[in-house]
């Protein structure tokens, strides 16, 4: 455990975790300063909840300088490790930490850890609740409030259950128990520098496990099957193509469960494929990567059938917004990666009138392209990535009609008038929403709440 007192601790970008470091080491130690590029004008709401802390602030351009003459660093999920002033930290004394590396240091309870590039948040809302029918379970991590403002309510007892970003994993050395990979594909590499430092990011969630822990692992994705060769803990699968050894998977219609200790020695039939609820092949990944790893955490297999079974999804995931005049309206905000459109736009069989476009992570649209070949019947593009994704259609010689909008407000409107009765008006961005949101759930609620007005519109 640190003695924090006297010790000098930077903490470095603003946001919600770091936040969340300000406040539990404020009664710990006296020495704190906080940095970020914005202004106090531009940190808005957030510096009206800091400003009165008994701490220092440096904002603006220079806001990195200085930092080797901390003992401390603590960075935000978000910063580039590739920064030059951060770069230079490596041949300090300095340690760099993160609020996710200090929380899990400190966590006296088994955890669960998920990762991967899409089907984080719906995995770990599986397992939190799976664990939460039968266990006192915390759900934290990349969503909900940050874990490390409740540690000292956390017993040794207790299950957690972390959602885990790459940006979170490059600089923790402490695993979970439990650590889940759902599957890899490009995406982030506006921040992080290659492919292969993203992949390496990813791989940390299970690298510092023992021989004792656990590690379940797509077998369908390549990349994270490759991952079993150097992963020190005891390796579980799921797949929905083929049977697996150990682990999850999809057999005649049925969810299966092989070799799962303790829940599952031997075979257990978990229920039907049809008795889903979730939209979406993508989402049958997601529910046996969940039943793997509570049944690992021993959960009961009534606990896991109960919850596969009733779960209807999270906010912003293929999310049902409403029917108007025969219409289906659904909500993907959370799509903010080509991989994690195609998955949306797969998950149909009826006629997509496609609402994609904004902020642009350097990713290739290629595929996304051949897909809304496939599926869509119009695209309505927006933001900073239209052009791109227009030009990414069009060199597959594509007959889908594609219309430019400069809002979202727009783009509803058209996409209304666009559809027919028994058709479906999708939302499934394929890029960030930094262009014109704060976040991505900003805009799937702009997105409501403009579905909304035309229930309003058409009822007047």
């Amino acid at each position: 455990m640190v003695n924090w007192q006297g010790k000098r601790v930077a903490v470095v970008g603003l946001g919600v975790s770091n936040l969340a470091v300000i406040q539990y080491l404020l009664p710990r130690q006296d020495v704190i300063t906080a940095c970020d590029k914005k202004t106090p004008e531009q940190l808005g709401q957030r510096w009206h909840q800091i400003k009165d802390y008994p701490i220092d602030f440096k904002f603006g351009a220079d806001y990195l300088s200085g930092l080797e003459q901390f003992d401390w660093v603590f960075l935000a999920p978000g910063l580039p490790k590739e920064l030059p002033e951060i770069k230079a930290l490596a041949n300090t004394d300095v340690t760099i930490c993160s609020e996710m590396g200090l929380f899990l240091e400190l966590n006296p309870a088994s955890t669960v850890g998920i990762t991967g590039s899409s089907g984080k948040t719906t995995t770990t809302t599986l397992i939190g609740r799976m664990l939460g029918k039968e266990k006192r379970t915390w759900v934290g991590g990349n969503i909900g409030t940050p874990l490390l403002t409740k540690i000292a309510d956390i017993a040794k007892s207790d299950w957690v259950v972390l959602e885990l970003s790459s940006f979170q994993l490059e600089i923790v050395d402490h695993a979970p128990d439990i650590a889940v990979v759902t599957n890899i594909t490009p995406n982030h590499l506006d921040v992080h520098p290659s492919m292969e430092a993203y992949i390496a990011a990813k791989k940390r969630i299970w690298q510092f496990q023992s021989s004792e822990q656990q590690v379940v692992l797509n077998y369908d994705d390549p990349i994270t099957r490759a991952m079993a060769e150097s992963a020190p803990g005891q390796v579980y699968w799921f797949s929905r193509q083929r049977e697996v050894d150990q682990g999850a998977f999809v057999r005649d219609g049925e969810i299966v469960l092989r070799n799962v200790p303790p829940a599952a020695s031997g075979e257990k039939i978990l229920c039907s494929v049809d008795d889903i609820r979730l939209v979406g092949s993508h989402n049958i990944e997601n529910i046996l990567a969940a039943a793997a790893a509570s049944a690992l955490a021993g959960v009961s297999l009534e606990a896991l059938t109960s919850v596969i079974t009733t779960f209807a999804g999270v906010p912003h995931r293929l999310e049902k917004v409403r029917e108007i005049d025969g219409v289906k309206f659904y909500n993907d905000s959370i799509a903010t990666s080509p991989s994690r459109a195609v998955a949306g736009l797969r998950a149909f069989v009826e006629p997509i009138i496609l609402i994609a476009g904004g902020y642009d992570k350097n990713l290739p649209f290629d595929e996304f392209a051949q897909v809304i070949q496939e599926k869509a019947k119009a695209v309505v593009l927006l933001g900073a990535a239209a052009a791109k994704i227009e030009a990414a259609i069009s060199s597959q010689g594509s007959q889908v009609p594609v219309y430019r909008v400069e809002a979202l407000e727009q783009a509803v409107r058209l996409a209304n008038d666009l559809a027919s009765p028994g058709d479906v008006v999708l939302l499934s961005p394929a890029c960030a929403s930094y262009d014109m949101f704060q976040n991505f759930e900003e805009r799937g609620d702009r997105f409501r709440e403009l579905v909304g007005s035309l229930v309003r519109r058409i009822a007047e």
